[in-house]
């Protein structure tokens, strides 16, 4: 039985219809240069895109 990347748990997180959310890159520091609205859309959650889908759900072991 393969375990579950401890480090993919903690970036992904699974919905309950089954989509895989994640963060957005560039959102942690040299902040000051970067608009308030490109910040703004960075904090929101995205799902992971479909030719990523396979490899992290193998990740998360589901």
């Amino acid at each position: 039985m393969q375990k579950t990347s401890r480090s993919a748990a903690k970036r992904f997180k699974v919905t309950g219809t089954g989509k895989i959310m994640r963060r957005h890159s560039h959102a942690r520091h040299i902040l000051t240069k970067k608009p308030r609205k490109r910040m703004r859309k960075l904090v929101d959650s995205a799902l992971v895109s479909k030719s990523d889908h396979k490899r992290v759900k193998k990740m998360l072991n589901i």
